[in-house]
């Protein structure tokens, strides 16, 4: 039982794959521990130096962003209770780790059938469509992604070489209408998470020139 019943539920940050064409919800994959630190960077896409003085204060676009962050995975009180937890005695954290890895392969029976039709020369064979990935940090986040960057390292082992503790990088970009247009689906989430920051942003109180020392500029 716990020592504060009143305390507010602790959300998790995780990952939501979606069917493009239906919009529908594929799969949910919820962090086992949410990160301790979030980093994110923004390029700004201005006009770039040397450009004529009248641009000189244009944006060409949406910032591009990117996100990093490290989770960890820990199978150790799942072992704890091995009537409970059938999967973890006999595979560790393999399958979690394998559905994480799943986000960066086409499916197999993809690349089966491509290969088969590309052999009676019946298609061009083109890159595979996966699933809208949303990364999801709260409500206020919920971001259409790519995996850019993904690695793991695999820190403790059962006596059957399965893996039992591990931490997770990833690296992700942000789609941005840039990237797919306003009438996809990710555009559409985008703009609504740029609508929400600008929300925000005028939530944020406003400064004064005397915070600066000014009087007037």
């Amino acid at each position: 039982m716990t020592t504060f019943p009143n305390s507010p539920k602790l959300l998790k940050a995780g990952i939501v794959l979606v069917d493009v064409e239906t919009s529908r919800m594929q799969r949910v994959i919820s962090l086992q521990y949410n990160p301790d630190s979030l980093t994110r960077r923004l390029q700004v896409q201005g006009t770039g130096e040397g450009g004529e003085r009248s641009e000189a204060l244009r944006l060409k676009g949406p910032a591009a962003e990117t996100i990093t962050l490290e989770a960890e995975i820990d199978a150790t009180d799942q072992l704890e209770f091995p009537e409970r937890n059938p999967n973890a005695v006999q595979f560790g954290i393999h399958p979690q780790l394998a559905l994480l890895e799943t986000l960066v392969h086409p499916r197999s029976e993809d690349l089966q059938a491509n290969n088969t039709m590309a052999g009676e020369g019946t298609i061009e064979i083109l890159p595979t469509e996966s699933l809208l990935t949303l990364f999801v940090w709260s409500a206020q986040r919920i971001l259409p992604v790519r995996i850019t960057e993904f690695s793991i390292t695999e820190e403790a082992f059962d006596p059957s070489l399965n893996p039992i503790r591990a931490k997770v990088s990833l690296g992700m970009r942000v789609l941005s209408v840039d990237d797919v247009g306003f009438t996809h689906r990710a555009g559409q989430l985008y703009m609504g998470y740029l609508r929400n920051k600008e929300s925000l942003a005028g939530r944020s109180p406003f400064g004064t020139l005397t915070d600066l020392g000014l009087t007037r500029l």
